[in-house]
C-alpha cells in the first residue's frame, strides 16, 4: 500500500535526467514536497524550475539532502552508492530508494500502459500520449523526452490512464504495475547488465507476464514467442509505408495514417501507438489526427535550425547501431546535397562491443564525424583501450573512401564542422550523452 503523498518529502539525486525529472513532476502533482540535485544543469532542470516544481541544486554534496528524519532519498541508476548524498542519507538513517520503487508506486495508482523495447520507446510513448490527449482521455505520462507540442516529458494528468516508458537498462521495468504492455522490439544492448540476448529476452518475457489485460507487440515471430498464452495478444506492423521527404503514409485498420516524421521505423512506431490507444478507448479518428500533427519527441530527429554555412542541423538520441541506421535512413528522405553524420558513442561497454556495427551504420552518410565516448556511469580506467577512435576507424573501413573525421572533443569538432557544413547539407548529430550541446552550437543564432 502506497503511503499518502501529501506531506511526503522526497529528495531526487539525479533529478536532471529525463526519467527522474518526470518522477519529480508526478510526486509534486500528488502533493509531495520535492527537492533534488544533479551534477549539471539540463533542459529538464531548467523546466522543473520554470514550472515551479523545485529548485535543483547543481553538484552533489551531503548538505543538499534536506534536514529532518522523514526525507526519502530517491536515486537514479546512474548514481553510485558512494555519491555523497546517498552516503549522507545512510549515515542519517533516511529511507534510500532506487527510482524503480517509486515508479512502481506511481504505476499502481493508474491504469498503466508500459511502452517497452530496445528502440523506439520514447517516440512510441510520445505518440501514444498525444493520441490519448487528442481523444480527450486526459492521460498522464512519464516519458524520456518532451513529447512535442510544447508539452513536458511528464504530466500526472486527470484521466485514468498513465503512459510510461519501461526501461530495461537496469531492469527497473520489472517494478511496474501494468495493464497493457506495448513491445516495440528486442535487440541486445546494455552489455553491462545483460550478458546475452537470451538473458535480455528472458527479462522482457518476465515483463510481458505482468500485463493484466493485453500485449501490443510488433508482429515478428521472435517477439510473439516471448508473450504468455493467457493474455490478449495484439500484433501490429506498418508494411511498405509510402515514404516522403520527412514524412510517411500507411494504412491501419482501414484508415490512412499520415505522419510528419521521417522513416519507415516511425510508421511502425505509430501503428503500435494506435493499437494501444484503441485498447485504451481512443476514437481512431482522433488518434490518427494527433499523429498527423506530431513532429517528434525531444531529441528524436529534432530540427534545430541552420548552420552558418546553410546546412540543416538535426539532433537525435540514437545510441545503438540499429537506431543510427534508422535515423540516417530517415534523413536520406530529405532533400540534401550531402548527409553528414556526427556521432558521440555512449558508454565504453557498448562502444567496445558494437564499434564495427556503429561504423557500418554511420557509413550510410556521405561524411562522418566521431567524437569520444560519453561515459555516463562508466569509468575510462575500467575499459582500457576503448575510445571513440574504435568507431571512427570502423566507419573509415566501411565508408569506401568517403571522409571520416575523428574529433574527440567539442572544442575541436565545432570549428571543423563549421567549415565542413555547407548549403544543402543535412547534418544529423547523434548520441545519448551531451552531444546536443554541440548540435546547438553549430546552429547560427
Amino acid at each position: 500500500m502506497s503511503a499518502p503523498w501529501s506531506g511526503r518529502r522526497i529528495h531526487f539525486v539525479g533529478v536532471g535526467g529525463a526519467g527522474m525529472s518526470g518522477y519529480a513532476r508526478a510526486a509534486h502533482a500528488l502533493g509531495a514536497q520535492v527537492s533534488g540535485s544533479d551534477r549539471a544543469v539540463s533542459s529538464y532542470v531548467e523546466r522543473l524550475q520554470a514550472d515551479g516544481v523545485l529548485r535543483a541544486l547543481i553538484g552533489h554534496e551531503a548538505r543538499n539532502v534536506p534536514a529532518g528524519e522523514d526525507v526519502e532519498v530517491v536515486y537514479s541508476s546512474a548514481v553510485a552508492a558512494e555519491n555523497p548524498e546517498r552516503r549522507a542519507a545512510r549515515e542519517r538513517g533516511l529511507r534510500e530508494r532506487p527510482r524503480a520503487q517509486l515508479l512502481g508506486e506511481l504505476t499502481a495508482l493508474r491504469r498503466t500502459i508500459a511502452v517497452a523495447g530496445t528502440h523506439g520507446k520514447t517516440t512510441t510513448a510520445s505518440m501514444l500520449a498525444r493520441a490519448l490527449l487528442e481523444a480527450g482521455l486526459r492521460p498522464g505520462w512519464l516519458v524520456g523526452a518532451t513529447i512535442g507540442g510544447g508539452l513536458a516529458n511528464a504530466e500526472w494528468g486527470e484521466g485514468e490512464w498513465l503512459v510510461v516508458e519501461a526501461d530495461e537498462s537496469d531492469r527497473s521495468m520489472l517494478s511496474l504495475n501494468v495493464e497493457i504492455v506495448l513491445l516495440t522490439n528486442v535487440e541486445l544492448d546494455h552489455h553491462a547488465t545483460f550478458g546475452s540476448l537470451a538473458e535480455l529476452q528472458g527479462t522482457f518475457r518476465e515483463l510481458l507476464a505482468y500485463a493484466a489485460r493485453a500485449i501490443v507487440i510488433w508482429d515478428r515471430p521472435e517477439l510473439l514467442a516471448l508473450a504468455p498464452a493467457d493474455v490478449e495478444l495484439v500484433p501490429y506492423d506498418a508494411p511498405d509505408p509510402a515514404l516522403g521527404p520527412g514524412s510517411s503514409r500507411f494504412h491501419w485498420r482501414g484508415h490512412e495514417v499520415t505522419l510528419a516524421v521521417a522513416g519507415a521505423h516511425n510508421a511502425v512506431n505509430a501503428a503500435g501507438a494506435l493499437e494501444a490507444a484503441r485498447l485504451a478507448g481512443a476514437e481512431p479518428a482522433a488518434a490518427i489526427s494527433a499523429l498527423a500533427g506530431f513532429h517528434g519527441a525531444g531529441r528524436r530527429f529534432q530540427a534545430l535550425g541552420e548552420s552558418a554555412g546553410g546546412a540543416l542541423v538535426y539532433d537525435d538520441y540514437a545510441h545503438h547501431p540499429t537506431e543510427v541506421a534508422a535515423t540516417l535512413a530517415g534523413a536520406r528522405t530529405l532533400e540534401h546535397r550531402r548527409l553528414v553524420a556526427v556521432f558521440q558513442p555512449h558508454l565504453y561497454s557498448r562502444t567496445r562491443m558494437l564499434a564495427r556495427e556503429f561504423g557500418r551504420a554511420l557509413a550510410i552518410a556521405d561524411v562522418v564525424a566521431v567524437l569520444d565516448v560519453y561515459p555516463a556511469r562508466e569509468r575510462a580506467e575500467d575499459h582500457p583501450g576503448v575510445s571513440g577512435l574504435l568507431v571512427a576507424a570502423a566507419a573509415a573501413d566501411a565508408a569506401s573512401g568517403r571522409p571520416v573525421y575523428w574529433l574527440p572533443r567539442f572544442a575541436e569538432a565545432e570549428p571543423v564542422l563549421g567549415e565542413v557544413l555547407g548549403a544543402g547539407d543535412v547534418c544529423v548529430v547523434m548520441g545519448a550523452g551531451d552531444v546536443d550541446r554541440l548540435a546547438r552550437g553549430l546552429v547560427r543564432s
